[in-house]
C-alpha cells in the first residue's frame, strides 16, 4: 500500500519595524559666550601665575653674600617651595628663607635649620648639643669661633628655629641677638632646587 506523504509548507511574514533614531546636535556657543568663558579662563591662569603660585607654592631667590659657602655661593638663583613651614614639614638642616626684622622688612636671609622647635640647644667648644647631646653634622664649612648667645643653654619655643649659615665664622644668624631665634610666622619658605649657575643646576643639600 502506498501511503502519500503530504509537505505542508508554511510561509511565515516576518515585518521589519524601522526604527527612527533622533540626533540632537549639541547646541553650539555663541561667540560671545565663548570669547567670554575664554577671558576668564585666562584671567584666573594669570592671577595663579602672578598671585597664588609666588606667595604660596613657589618663589625663585638669589643667595645675597657668602654665608652658605661652601653649600651655597653669592648669586645662585634659588627655587623655593613655601607649603612645608605651613603644614609644620620643615626638619634639621634644611635651608630656609626667612625675615629676620619682620614681613614688614623686605631684607631675607637664607640659613640652615639647626634647632628645632621645644629643643634646648648650646654651643661648647665648636660644638652643638641638642638637649645635651653632641649634634653630629659636617655642614659648617669651619670650626665654631665665636657662639655668641649659644654660649648659654637656648630654649625654643613651640614655634621657634635656631638657624646658622654653613660658612659660619662670618654668618650672622640665630647666636646674635640681632637675628635670634627665627619665628616660623617670619619664614618664607624652604629652598630645594638651585636654576643658576647652570654647572650647580640642581637640588641642593
Amino acid at each position: 500500500m502506498d501511503t502519500k506523504l503530504d509537505t505542508e509548507t508554511i510561509y511565515t511574514d516576518e515585518k521589519n519595524d524601522s526604527i527612527e533614531q533622533t540626533y540632537n546636535e549639541p547646541e553650539k556657543k555663541s561667540p560671545l559666550k565663548s570669547f567670554l568663558f575664554d577671558l576668564l579662563f585666562y584671567a584666573i591662569l594669570i592671577f595663579a601665575s602672578l598671585y597664588i603660585v609666588p606667595n604660596f607654592v613657589l618663589q625663585r631667590t638669589i643667595v645675597d653674600g657668602e654665608s652658605m659657602e661652601n653649600t651655597l655661593s653669592d648669586g645662585d638663583h634659588l627655587f623655593v617651595e613655601k607649603i612645608s613651614y605651613r603644614i609644620d614639614m620643615l626638619n634639621r638642616y634644611d635651608i630656609i628663607v626667612f625675615y629676620p626684622y619682620g614681613r614688614d622688612n623686605e631684607e631675607y636671609y637664607v640659613k640652615r635649620i639647626i634647632g628645632l622647635p621645644g629643643e634646648t640647644l648650646q654651643i661648647i667648644n665648636s660644638k652643638i648639643y641638642i638637649d645635651g647631646e653632641v649634634l653630629e653634622e659636617n655642614y659648617g664649612k669651619d670650626p665654631i669661633l665665636d657662639p655668641g648667645r649659644a654660649a648659654e643653654p637656648i630654649v625654643l619655643e613651640d614655634d621657634e628655629y635656631f638657624v646658622m649659615g654653613d660658612n659660619r665664622n662670618i654668618s650672622k644668624d640665630s647666636r646674635y641677638s640681632v637675628v635670634g631665634n627665627v619665628k616660623r610666622k617670619n619664614i618664607g619658605g624652604k629652598a630645594f632646587f638651585r636654576i643658576s649657575p647652570l654647572k650647580e643646576f640642581g637640588t641642593i643639600d
